[in-house]
């Protein structure tokens, strides 16, 4: 990645988190500490390097604590795949392991839920990341990522002077994220009338499918001008086919979240502009808050972690 993006995207969480900081050390200074060590499990969608970046954080939030006495064991339970019921099996069996928190990225909300239900019956304490459940559990993350769907539709747009043939790489069709930021891209479309979407499939947020899909509609629609991607693989898996199709230029990217390779990608001029949510607070703030939870301490319902616009013009060197 280039330095300097590198820097701007550190100083800018940096900044973000010093405040967020401060307030956690001053909660930290009410909470009691307890005598054993407290286990908490984190149930994602999927093995991903973007739940890497979130670990991170939790990492950091485990050291802390550390020091002032708490102990903390965060144990992560990631499904190969983005499957449903996978990930289910996994959450009803931490259940019975009794943690003493569960964190829960959803994949299914319907079904989610009403494991996530069982789960607080049971007098777990839990909390959902990433993607929101239900409003009745504490959630970490951008509350709605219908609008990051939405500039990222009207970025593409005025790059296309309001016409053209797009395509959707749809992500997983059951994550909320994902159908939240294709209903505020198509929105943002439906503003273009000279712009038409050829092309909508699912690539359950494997990489390699996201590459053979966007092969596929490059050859159905060698015409094509422009590609919305909805999650943090398509975007790369987009880019790798346009740029091995010597398209670079002419069907332009835009996608979400800041994985190493897609930041590659924005650097070289293949992806015009991503979306990056900042994940690595949503694992430093969720160990904090299952700590509260514990110690019957206030915690936030509701932690609106934002997202921010990486382009070209973040690439320049100093």
């Amino acid at each position: 990645m280039n330095f300097k993006l590198k820097h701007a995207v550190a100083a800018t969480a940096l900044a973000t988190l010093m405040p967020l900081a401060a307030a956690a050390q001053d909660q930290a200074d009410l909470i009691t500490p307890v005598d054993d060590k407290l286990t908490f499990v984190f149930v994602p969608k999927v093995i991903h390097p973007w739940y890497d970046v979130v670990a991170e954080g939790g990492k950091y939030a485990v050291e802390e604590l550390k020091q002032r006495g708490i102990q903390v064991e965060v144990i992560w339970d990631q499904p190969p795949q983005a499957d449903v019921v996978d990930q289910n099996q996994r959450i009803e069996t931490n259940i019975g392991r009794r943690p003493d928190g569960l964190a829960v990225a959803c994949l299914d909300k319907a079904t989610n839920v009403q494991l996530m239900n069982e789960a607080r019956d049971a007098g777990l304490n839990v909390i959902s990341f990433n993607s929101p459940c239900d409003d009745s559990f504490p959630f970490i993350g951008p509350k709605s990522s219908k609008m990051d769907g939405f500039d990222l539709g009207e970025r593409l747009a005025a790059k296309l002077d309001g016409k053209g043939k797009v395509a959707i790489l749809a992500g997983s069709l059951t994550a909320s994220d994902h159908v939240e930021r294709i209903e505020g891209f198509k929105e943002a479309m439906s503003a273009h009338p000279g712009i038409e979407i050829v092309f909508e499939q699912p690539d359950d947020d494997i990489l390699e499918k996201a590459v053979e899909l966007t092969e596929n509609v490059l050859s159905a629609h060698p015409d094509l001008d422009g590609i919305f991607a909805s999650n943090a693989s398509n975007p790369i898996g987009a880019a790798r086919a346009v740029q091995n199709a010597g398209k670079t230029g002419e069907v332009l990217i835009v996608g979400m979240d800041d994985l190493p390779e897609a930041v590659d990608f924005v650097c070289s001029g293949v992806i015009d502009a991503l979306k990056a949510q900042r994940q690595w607070d949503m694992g430093y703030w969720a160990v904090h808050y299952l700590v509260a939870m514990n110690e019957n301490h206030t915690f936030p319902m509701f932690h609106d972690t934002g997202s921010r616009f990486l382009t070209k013009d973040d690439c320049k060197s100093s």
